[in-house]
């Protein structure tokens, strides 16, 4: 059984459940009681900000890029099809063409409520006595987030080398009730599409596995042996609402935000570590693993796939997406393997 399919369940330890969910909890409470009050205007802070970004932004010598001549992957795509990145490292030309407009404004949306709730923490931690959370800062003292922490971890694992590059939503220090401090990940998630997405109901089986993986990623890239991130908040922001006004019931039932904590044990670390080492073997071998229909949505080598997958794996997927659609998976779930295994059949035309 895999590791990240028991996250937020009973297998878990108690005394493991009990700091990751602490922390969850004060998280919770540092964001609501900041969000409770009046807003807070701090032209001196917003300035260093800008001015954070500008000094970042424009210095040629302070950008990060992956290394060449070694595979390399993006946290975010940790669980990604592996046959997709195995195209990417196999040199395969990514998906083109645009998409439909609403979606651009969705992902810029996304972004931005990250960006929101990190500046709302610059804030706190400046304007609330005794934060229980603050950002770390680098070496320049600016907040250990996106490009003041971007990086590029080299890593060899089975005696295969790659890296992990990217960056994440923040490292955070939080003060535990008996004054010890410990280094906390932040990753921050959007939902847009009903008030419903951040309910009990809803997120009653965790974070997303795509999610609790990408803070793995995070953990081998800035965790050492002196200075661990064993763990993670993962914050669920909904850009949907119920309504301006709800009540105490009302609003309990349908929370715009929902925090979880997790601990990242070594175990989470091999298995992620053992993924990547499989698909840089399988490139190396030019064997290509098998396609995941499943995870076809945000799948960004569609075209390369269809072009080379054979016609013994094509006829696989066939039965199996026919075998979903006589199962008693829920309706959407059998349209989108369907409408998937449609795209894959156009473009496998498209590209023979």
């Amino acid at each position: 059984m895999s590791h990240f399919t028991r996250i937020g369940n009973v297998a878990q330890t108690q005394s493991e459940r009990s700091l990751a969910e602490k922390i969850a909890a004060d998280f919770r409470t540092f964001l609501d009681a900041w969000h409770s009050r009046p807003e807070t205007y701090d032209n001196a802070l917003d300035a260093q900000i800008h001015r954070w970004y500008t000094e970042v932004l424009t210095n040629k010598a302070r950008q990060v890029w992956p290394p060449r001549n070694i595979p390399y992957f993006s946290p975010s795509a940790a669980n990604a099809d592996a046959r997709g990145l195995y195209e990417k490292l196999r040199g395969a030309k990514r998906d083109g063409g645009g998409q439909p407009p609403y979606q651009g404004r969705w992902t810029r949306i996304g972004t931005a409520i990250g960006d929101i709730i990190q500046r709302d923490i610059l804030f706190a931690e400046k304007h609330t006595e005794s934060p229980r959370f603050t950002f770390e800062r680098n070496e320049r003292g600016e907040p250990m987030f996106e490009d003041f922490a971007k990086k590029s971890a080299i890593l060899t694992h089975r005696g295969k080398t790659f890296a992990l590059y990217g960056t994440g939503d923040g490292i955070m220090r939080y003060v535990a009730e008996d004054g010890s401090v410990i280094r906390v990940g932040l990753e921050v998630k959007s939902k847009q599409t009903t008030a419903a997405q951040t309910s009990d109901y809803s997120t009653r089986n965790g974070p997303k596995e795509d999610h609790v993986k990408q803070c793995v990623c995070y953990s081998l890239m800035y965790g050492t042996v002196a200075e661990p991130l064993d763990y993670y908040v993962i914050l669920y922001v909904n850009g949907s609402k119920k309504s301006w006004q709800m009540s105490a019931e009302d609003y309990a039932k349908n929370p715009d935000i929902k925090v979880f904590g997790i601990e990242i044990t070594n175990d989470m670390r091999r298995e992620v570590l053992d993924r990547f080492a499989n698909i840089v073997e399988a490139a190396d071998a030019g064997e290509p693993p098998a396609l995941d229909i499943g995870n076809w949505t945000f799948n960004n080598f569609k075209r390369a796939i269809a072009s080379t997958i054979s016609d013994e794996e094509y006829t696989q997927i066939e039965r199996q997406v026919a075998a979903i659609q006589r199962s008693g998976l829920k309706d959407f779930e059998k349209r989108n393997y369907a409408e998937a295994f449609g795209q894959l059949t156009e473009l496998r035309r498209e590209t023979r």
